[in-house]
């Protein structure tokens, strides 16, 4: 169990995660958007078929059969542009993203492992996990004891000449 493989994996973690959000959000808003202008031209064709029940009462065929029409292809575009904003967001960038999300869970899921494997092992064996961090302790005690006698005994050697 490293530390630094602990801290980069979570590090892949969080940017694939703020990638997917990212893809996700701009397929939403584009979505949206489109939504939003076919419900638009759908407004426009509703009113054109409304026109065109007016002229219908109002005026002879040609008027009629001409609101009518638009009133269709405006519902014929709208329904087009439903079926676009509905589609699924690009694949390659999201399908990378979620390899390299699952990627980074697994080597998060074996530095946990390591680390209880290790835990367990301190935890039977305390001796096996002190003496190693103990070893460098002792020797940095013993290198300032030595620095300190050392400096000890310049200041004595000074002062007994002043």
């Amino acid at each position: 169990m490293n530390t630094e493989n602990i801290v980069k994996h979570l590090r892949v973690l969080w940017r694939t995660d703020r990638i997917i959000a990212d893809i996700r959000l701009r397929h939403l808003l584009i979505g949206l958007g489109l939504r939003a202008f076919a419900a638009l031209i759908a407004a426009f064709g509703l009113l054109m078929l409304e026109l065109s029940a007016y002229f219908a009462l109002v005026q002879i065929w040609s008027a009629i059969a001409a609101a009518a029409i638009l009133g269709t292809v405006n519902f014929v575009i709208a329904a087009v542009l439903f079926v676009i904003a509905g589609r699924a967001p690009s694949g390659r960038d999201i399908e990378l993203a979620n390899e390299i999300h699952g990627a980074s869970i697994e080597a998060l899921q074996l530095e946990a492992r390591a680390l209880q494997a290790q835990v367990s092992g301190a935890v039977h064996h305390p001796l096996s996990t002190i003496v190693p961090v103990l070893l460098p302790l002792i020797a940095i005690i013993i290198k300032n004891l030595r620095a300190t006698a050392k400096t000890s005994v310049n200041a004595t050697s000074a002062e007994v000449r002043s």
